[in-house]
């Protein structure tokens, strides 16, 4: 017999079922904190349109957070919201905490709030633009505005301006908006071309044709002043637009362009200052209403350098009417203190030859072998020493210049007279290789320098495998390498009685990467010195003895098939070392004219 269930009462069914149906019935929904915390979290991620789903005006919260995240180029934000107060009705605020990192060490910190409202039951942001700033209002933009500062000035030594902030004018062209870019191109070229001989209408067509869509091809940086004397030609030439910047320049163009633009390569950073950065409102017609944070930008200290302008402009006069490459670094031999460094434009073309170029010393390596041989005591100031026309060491003959024969002469006197065949036969047979090679390394050749501002390298005296290459050696037509930077190192040493380490920028110290060498001692010191006077008062350099105390050595150097020949003179005269090196002259002679020249100018 089957059972009846039995009825239950109708109150004890009902609840039964309410517990069930309540979950449904009376679920909570996101209160306006929750809302306000999406909302925050998904602008700082940078995901605009999931803010903007959380406002009550979706499209207008979308529009002016994609400008503000435009505007601001942020790395990171952290927007975090603090408890808010109950709500009023259907109303409430939620404050919050921001942090936005803007890159280049700028941070961003601030308390806003958001309105909060309530329709059909759900909270939503009150849209306004006071949401992500305070001070934003309707009707206004937010930016961020980065000012640099003018760069620092690079003096001489004496606190005058080598380098200056200087108005540049950077011209510009836009292929789009050129029209007809060929007679645009045309039009620039003609107008420019005096400034820069590279500037043709071809290379503008080509430079704009390559340069992508929507950007500008620059055509040239001109001084405020060049740009004033072309300025009617090309303003109003269609697509050229015009930027005003401020750059370190030159304050004379003349004055050792390739070396000056080294310097400030080098030191850019250091003279450019703080950026200055700033977030502003904007009005609907770009006027700034509010500056809400930032901080105005810091200018860099002056760089003083070593250089004498008067040292320069000398040394660059001296070189100015010379056609083949040349150049003159000059030194203080008691501090190492760089004075001049010029080039002409024939040697600016092939680099910074002065300080880093490598070329055969010819016999102003004499100097090195002479205080070698006088080191080792091989040989005297004033004793008797050959001076042939010819001599022939292991099958190779090497000659005097035109084959010239003093016979026995004392060893100033040959020194005095470039006797290839004299140190020829000393570095053959009186030196080992290894004191040709210490003896250069004593006088700062080989020695590595890491001077703030430039590079330099001085040069190079591998040890002679061969008692041939010692003899090549001994007049400088071996292996070895120099630059006149090593050869101003070599002069200062013989005047100082040890390696002066090398200067250009005050307040900074330049590293010694070799090895400390023993001087050379003061007896040897003495002989050389009245051995390069003598080059002066009665040898190959006898063109400038007008000039008092002067010293020095000549060098004919050659290269190549050995048909040409470098024109060198080092020498000093006072506290002041110079090295001369005129590139393919064909002999010293001209080495020397140019030397005087500069010593006439600066004493």
């Amino acid at each position: 017999m089957r059972a009846v269930p039995r009825k239950l009462p109708l109150a004890i069914a009902f609840a039964l079922v309410l517990p069930l149906s309540a979950c449904g019935l009376f679920e909570s929904k996101p209160s306006q904190d929750d809302i306000a915390r999406n909302f925050l979290a998904a602008f700082a991620k940078g995901d605009t349109a999931a803010a903007a789903q959380l406002a009550d005006d979706t499209n207008g919260a979308k529009a002016m957070l994609d400008k503000v995240k435009a505007a601001l180029k942020p790395k990171a934000v952290t927007l975090t919201a603090a408890a808010s107060q109950p709500p009023s009705g259907d109303t409430a605020t939620v404050p919050f905490n921001a942090d936005w990192n803007l890159g280049d060490d700028r941070s961003w910190k601030y308390q806003g709030s958001l309105a909060m409202t309530k329709a059909s039951g759900d909270w939503k942001v009150h849209w306004q633009p006071e949401d992500i700033h305070p001070k934003l209002s309707a009707q206004q933009s937010i930016e961020l505005k980065v000012q640099q500062p003018d760069p620092a000035p690079v003096l001489d030594r004496d606190g005058a301006p080598l380098l200056a902030p200087t108005p540049v004018i950077g011209i510009s062209v836009d292929r789009k908006q050129a029209g007809d870019l060929g007679s645009v191109a045309n039009a620039l070229a003609a107008a420019l071309g005096q400034f820069d001989n590279t500037i043709t209408a071809q290379s503008i067509i080509d430079g704009a044709t390559k340069t992508p869509d929507g950007q500008v091809y620059s055509v040239i940086n001109l001084r405020d002043s060049d740009y004033q004397k072309v300025r009617a030609q090309i303003h109003e030439l269609p697509g050229v637009s015009f930027v005003t910047s401020t750059q370190l320049l030159a304050q004379n163009k003349a004055l050792g362009p390739q070396f000056l633009t080294a310097i400030k390569t080098a030191v850019n950073a250091q003279v450019a200052g703080a950026a200055g950065w700033h977030v502003v409102t904007l009005d609907a017609a770009g006027n700034e209403v509010n500056d809400l944070a930032g901080k105005d930008p810091q200018a860099a200290q002056s760089l003083t350098t070593t250089i004498g302008t008067n040292y320069q402009a000398a040394a660059q006069a001296a070189l100015a009417g010379v056609p083949q490459a040349s150049a003159i670094v000059a030194m203080q031999p008691s501090t190492g203190e760089i004075l001049a460094v010029a080039q002409n434009a024939p040697a600016d073309a092939q680099g910074l030859i002065a300080l880093t170029g490598q070329f055969p010393p010819g016999s102003t390596f004499k100097i090195v072998t002479g205080i070698s041989a006088l080191e080792a005591g091989k040989v005297t100031l004033d004793g008797p020493q050959a001076c042939p026309g010819t001599t022939t060491i292991d099958g190779r003959v090497i000659p005097n210049e035109n084959k010239f024969d003093l016979g026995t002469v004392p060893l100033r006197t040959a020194f005095a007279q470039s006797c290839n065949t004299t140190f020829s036969q000393i570095a053959a047979t009186q030196l080992t290789s290894e004191q040709l090679a210490d003896t250069a390394k004593q006088l700062g050749i080989g020695a590595d320098f890491t001077v703030p501002g430039v590079t330099t390298v001085t040069g190079s005296v591998p040890v002679p495998t061969s008692t041939v290459e010692r003899a090549e050696d001994g007049f400088g037509q071996g292996k070895d390498q120099v630059s006149p930077f090593g050869m101003a190192v070599v002069a200062s040493t013989v005047v100082k009685g040890s390696i002066p380490t090398p200067s250009l920028i005050r307040g900074t110290q330049t590293k010694v990467n070799t090895p400390a060498q023993q001087p050379v001692p003061g007896p040897v010191l003495d002989s050389i010195r009245q051995m390069m006077r003598a080059v002066v008062t009665d040898g190959t350099a006898k063109a400038i003895k007008d000039i008092p105390d002067v010293a020095g050595k000549t060098g004919t150097a050659q290269f190549g098939d050995g048909t040409n020949s470098h024109g060198w003179f080092v020498g000093y005269r006072g506290d002041l070392a110079f090295a001369v090196l005129l590139v393919g002259a064909g002999t010293s002679s001209p080495a020397v004219v140019v030397a005087g020249n500069f010593l006439r100018a600066v004493h």
